[in-house]
């Protein structure tokens, strides 16, 4: 990826606390000794404002602004409006017959964890020796030379949400990062951003532990496998609080364990949940689990069965990250339906995601999105370009808990935006450029500015 476009990439080794305008590493755990030890060094390129002209913009808001101009400038979103002024020094791009959207966001994704090429020696995603490790972390294992990103990156992607797989029970922490280049996994991390804790019900985890003669091997020893793990952290979230609130003398301070130190995070609210999860009965058996403990479920992923349940779905402001159309793989999957999405989608409150699971399917969210749109038309739901572009940025920004900061065009937020050569929703759409923080990351007709990862360049396939 050393390309001449892209040697200001290397800036991004280091952090900056005013490249985002706070600090980068998130508050300490109550229950944790220390900060996180692995704070993100991201640091956005600089650039001189941009203000694209004359283009449909979708908002990520749910508005569709029509020959409307947008202002990129000190890698945040300026202003969206018409008419805009360019500032004396800004790069002008002409937007007319293109469309602007919000950056993609891939809400559920295995690249680095899992990258090409798909060989054992990169199989990083599922650290098989517990039914429970919450104690490990995905970001752990991220090779940021994973081809796959600059792959996403041509398909709008600007963040996603990288997860460890679902062969546990819980299965570890996920992190986000910005889709940018780096050469380590800290200075593609997120700034700000919570970690989030995957877990998984289900076929999986019995599958995987009933085959090696343990358990879980039923539905019955995973939930019970789930309350033994949280009922421990509870107990080590009380001895931290015992402590913490009788003057700390060294002598009594508690073990630190990495695996309850997580657990009691998600308890503390401090953590994400994100579940995968496909039927609807243990999908709500998973809802009454985060009431027993007393921590929220962020989202269900996969949720092949959302729709039979999308009313106490919103009720509870659980988001549900699902396929267009990916259905009867396994026994869990059997009882999907094409209008999954929009079942969901139609409820107040709702938060539905078109999310991947996949390094190709992560290139063509756009795509995944549009089969999505056409079934909520054919079934009279809203089914609009400005309602759909929901799916793919801000509903999994807020699943991931960086809605603040990104998933729509809106004054002050970082500015990840896509130009599309027409409307994003067709199979002949292309990003023609893709904006991380303001800075150009990618352009469909310059080849200096189509990143491409060392792993690649060493294997001869760009002279």
């Amino acid at each position: 990826m050393r390309k001449p476009c892209l040697i200001a990439a290397m800036a991004m080794l280091s952090f900056s606390v005013a490249a985002t305008g706070k600090s980068n590493t998130p508050e300490a755990s109550a229950t944790s000794p220390s900060a996180d030890p692995y704070p993100s060094t991201y640091q956005r390129i600089g650039s001189a404002p941009v203000l694209i002209r004359n283009a449909t913009v979708l908002t990520g808001t749910g508005k569709r602004l029509d020959n409307a101009d947008v202002l990129m400038r000190d890698g945040k979103i300026a202003y969206v409006g018409k008419n805009l002024e360019a500032p004396g020094n800004a790069t002008v791009v002409d937007g007319t017959g293109k469309w602007v959207t919000p950056g993609i966001i891939d809400v559920h994704s295995h690249l680095g964890v899992y990258p090409s090429p798909g060989v054992s020696a990169h199989e990083d995603g599922n650290e098989l020796t517990n039914p429970t490790t919450p104690n490990v972390w995905a970001e752990h294992s991220i090779w940021p030379q994973d081809p796959g990103f600059a792959k996403a990156l041509a398909g709008g992607v600007t963040s996603l949400l990288i997860l460890p797989g679902s062969g546990n029970l819980i299965g570890g922490r996920g992190v986000v990062v910005k889709n940018v280049y780096a050469n380590s996994y800290q200075a593609m991390k997120f700034p700000g951003a919570p970690h989030s804790l995957k877990m998984a019900c289900g076929e999986n985890p019995k599958r995987v532990y009933g085959s090696k003669g343990s358990s879980p091997s039923t539905r019955m020893g995973n939930v019970a496998g789930y309350r033994a793990a949280f009922i421990e952290a509870r107990g080590y979230m009380k001895s931290w609080d015992k402590y913490n609130a009788g003057g700390k003398e060294k002598a009594d301070e508690p073990t630190q364990d990495l695996r309850l130190e997580t657990l009691a995070a998600v308890m503390r609210g401090d953590i994400k949940v994100q579940i995968h999860c496909y039927r609807a009965d243990e999908m709500m058996l998973m809802t009454d689990l985060a009431k027993e403990f007393n921590f929220k479920i962020s989202s269900f992923h996969h949720a092949v069965e959302a729709y039979k349940i999308a009313q106490p779905l919103a009720d509870n402001g659980i988001c549900a990250a699902m396929w267009a159309d990916w259905w009867g793989f396994k026994m869990e999957a059997l009882d999907g339906i094409q209008e999954n999405i929009a079942l969901v989608d139609r409820k107040k409150n709702s938060c539905a995601i078109v999310h991947s699971d996949s390094s190709e399917g992560i290139q063509r969210l756009n795509q995944e999105a549009a089969k999505v749109m056409a079934r909520s038309n054919a079934l009279g739901m809203d089914g609009s370009p400005e309602n759909a572009i929901r799916w793919l940025t801000m509903n999994p920004a807020k699943a991931m808990g960086t809605d603040k900061v990104t998933g729509s065009l809106e004054e002050g937020k970082m500015a990840d935006v896509v130009i599309w050569n027409g409307t994003p929703f067709s199979v002949y759409a292309k990003a023609e450029k893709v904006y991380i923080d303001g800075a150009l990351m990618f352009d469909i007709n310059n080849k200096n500015m189509q990143p491409t990862s060392d792993f690649m360049l060493g294997q001869g396939v760009n002279p």
